[in-house]
């Protein structure tokens, strides 16, 4: 865990001269399923997981309601832990044909779905739960290195990958 504080501490890496494309160095292929997704597709992920939870919000308090923001992050969280924990994806990550992945494994233990072999393991609940807390500082998810993980994702040992 201390070397992936570290490296969630030391900012953005620069990509070195012998890697081919984002994922290379992490065993990962450079497209299709298994492969790291962009940006813009965890975006859209995380705001149909949002709007998940800002519907849910609503049924129990009104929208004018001053708590609704805190309950909607709540929710969000929880369904984020929870979905992610249980099934490897949020409702908003399955949507968009993406899940989290552990990539702290060495290349030999990853396997890929299109090839019929199970994907990298199980993310577990305490990488869940510290992955999802650290999304909701927000600025974590904003500084990427250059395979395009985020850094709550270097810090938990997990990347999104498409599905398919």
């Amino acid at each position: 865990m201390r070397e992936a504080a570290g490296s969630w501490l030391t900012g953005p890496y620069i990509a070195n001269d012998d890697v081919e494309y984002r994922g290379a160095d992490l065993g990962l292929p450079q497209s299709g399923p298994g492969s790291l997704a962009g940006g813009w597709t965890r975006v859209l992920g995380l705001l149909v997981d949002w709007l998940i939870a800002y519907g849910l919000a609503l049924i129990f308090l009104p929208y004018d309601d001053g708590m609704i923001g805190t309950l909607v992050l709540g929710i969000w969280f929880v369904i984020g832990v929870v979905s992610v924990t249980v099934f490897g994806f949020s409702p908003g990550q399955f949507v968009v044909g993406t899940r989290v992945a552990r990539l702290d494994l060495p290349p030999e233990q990853i396997g890929r779905e299109a090839e019929g072999k199970t994907p990298r393991t199980a993310v577990g609940v305490i990488r869940a739960f510290f992955r999802q807390l650290l999304v909701c500082f927000v600025v974590p998810a904003l500084i990427n290195d250059y395979n395009g993980r985020a850094m709550h994702d270097r810090a938990t040992g997990t990347g999104i990958v498409r599905t398919r």
